[in-house]
């Protein structure tokens, strides 16, 4: 397993590796990485690397974390690649992200201090990146490297296929009836119920208008060769 931009603090790194999986990190600031490795207590356990190019070799990895990473990236269809190529066949990349099209009451798009950003035109929101990085780095916290793309979920299917990638699943595609929901967020609520649960599931209009809002995570599997 690998964890696609890990940060200092990777937490769900030793999750996974005091679980007893072979788990191991990439990130790409390289003092992140040394204070990542006194985190985890072992220095073979993270390495410097970006998602547009991953220091593993080809069909290493069965499951690999992209998580909170794809929207800064330099591009998203090579990110993807790279993670194609190092998935072994049948293996899967999670991967979450933005989702350019949840709506929130108070225009909360947990990147800019600017309320529903990720509704404006492109280009309105290109300017916005500028401004940040030229003029008002308050706009997006302070951060070097801003989010600059925002998904859908079929945004997410369309550059996975691009990818190579065969399969799609959100997490409510994953989720059982009896399975535990706790969110503010209404639609995952609902799910909670057996029979509006599954109609969720199965039904075409009712499943993409979910997606709507809870399409930010998505799992990408490869073919078995």
């Amino acid at each position: 397993m690998c964890v696609i931009g890990c940060g200092p603090v990777p937490r769900t790194l030793r999750v996974l590796r005091e679980s007893g999986y072979r788990a191991y990190g990439v990130e790409p600031i390289p003092g992140f990485v040394e204070r990542a490795r006194e985190y985890l207590g072992d220095p073979e356990s993270v390495q410097v690397g970006a998602a547009e190019c991953l220091p593993l070799p080809d069909k290493s990895m069965d499951v690999i974390f992209l998580e909170s990473v794809l929207e800064h990236v330099e591009s998203p269809q090579k990110s993807l690649s790279e993670l194609f190529r190092v998935i072994r066949p049948g293996g899967v990349a999670y991967v979450a992200t933005t989702n350019r099209q949840r709506f929130s009451v108070v225009g909360n798009n947990a990147e800019f201090r600017v309320p529903f950003l990720s509704h404006f035109p492109r280009l309105l929101r290109e300017s916005y990146v500028f401004s940040h990085l030229h003029y008002r780095p308050a706009l997006a916290n302070f951060t070097r490297r801003p989010a600059v793309h925002w998904f859908s979920y079929a945004d997410l299917c369309a550059l996975g296929r691009e990818a190579g990638f065969a399969q799609f699943y959100s997490a409510l595609d994953l989720r059982r009836p009896e399975d535990q929901v706790l969110s503010r967020n209404p639609i995952l609520r609902l799910m909670r119920t057996g029979p509006l649960f599954r109609m969720l599931q199965r039904n075409p209009w009712l499943r993409s208008l979910a997606l709507t809002q809870i399409g930010s995570d998505i799992f990408m599997w490869r073919r078995d060769e």
